[in-house]
């Protein structure tokens, strides 16, 4: 299994996860013109995307779904409640998920996980290949919960919203009505808070953490690395998604060091 991102932020958000048979996109905010260039990048297009999962409505998230589903007849999976705001959605293929069962496409094994966040119905995922490596991508979540440390235990990578520092939120620009959404009980994830979840669902077995959904105004990548470098001492790197380069490809292996399939870093496959 692999993962990589066409960029994390306030201006646009999309993950890549691929196996030797499957490719999805996880939210996509960023238009098709945008996409197609940033996926170019990492050697694909969207024809090579087999389906996209929407997190949750916010234009950073869904800017581009379903211009580019409908364009390239990719199908949409997300919660009822995400794809009832979604607009111009004619034509796109949608399947609604149900946030408490795990559904398949293709060899990935996909687990939604119910997230408190200003949406009105948001979801984050869990991914699972046939060798039962485990990602999981968490952003865009006010408070952590106890279904959440539940549903990402075991993880071998994790990709990790650390939105803010919180002394740099209180003291940024951000219109106190702002302040009090980011950092509210609905928002994202300060620096402290992913520290916080992290040291819970840590374990020996986990090969990255990367650093994603990072705000520009309200906080620094070396406190966000710091915030986690504590919990996480046997990982000596925590890559920083940027917003606009992205992320490369990052292989997930098994125990043993291998990833069990051949290696495909710069083919594009259907």
């Amino acid at each position: 299994m692999q993962f990589a991102s066409l960029g994390s932020g306030s201006k646009g958000n999309s993950t890549l996860v691929r196996t030797d048979q499957t490719v999805v996109m996880v939210d996509c905010g960023f238009s098709v013109k945008d996409v197609e260039q940033r996926l170019a990048r990492l050697s694909l297009s969207p024809a090579n995307i087999d389906a996209v999962l929407v997190t949750h409505e916010h234009g950073d998230h869904i800017k581009g779904v379903a211009a580019l589903c409908r364009r390239y007849d990719i199908p949409v999976f997300s919660s009822f409640g995400t794809w009832q705001s979604v607009r111009n959605a004619s034509g796109v293929c949608h399947t609604p998920i149900n946030l408490m069962q795990s559904f398949n496409i293709g060899d990935l094994m996909v687990e939604p996980v119910a997230v408190p966040h200003d949406a009105r119905e948001p979801c984050q995922f869990v991914f699972q290949d046939r060798y039962h490596r485990r990602l999981g991508i968490l952003t865009d979540c006010g408070h952590v919960t106890d279904h959440m440390i539940s549903c990402y235990q075991n993880c071998h990578s994790l990709l990790l919203e650390c939105n803010h520092d919180l002394e740099m939120l209180r003291n940024g620009p951000y219109p106190m009505s702002l302040k009090r959404r980011v950092g509210g009980l609905y928002g994202h994830l300060n620096n402290e808070q992913a520290g916080d979840f992290l040291n819970r669902v840590a374990h020996n077995g986990l090969q990255h953490v990367v650093i994603t959904h990072i705000s520009e105004q309200n906080n620094e990548p070396e406190l966000a690395v710091h915030s986690l470098a504590r919990v996480m001492t046997h990982i000596s790197t925590f890559p920083v998604i940027d917003q606009e380069d992205g992320l490369d490809w990052h292989n997930i292996l098994l125990p043993d060091g291998s990833n069990n399939y051949e290696e495909r870093q710069t083919t594009v496959f259907r």
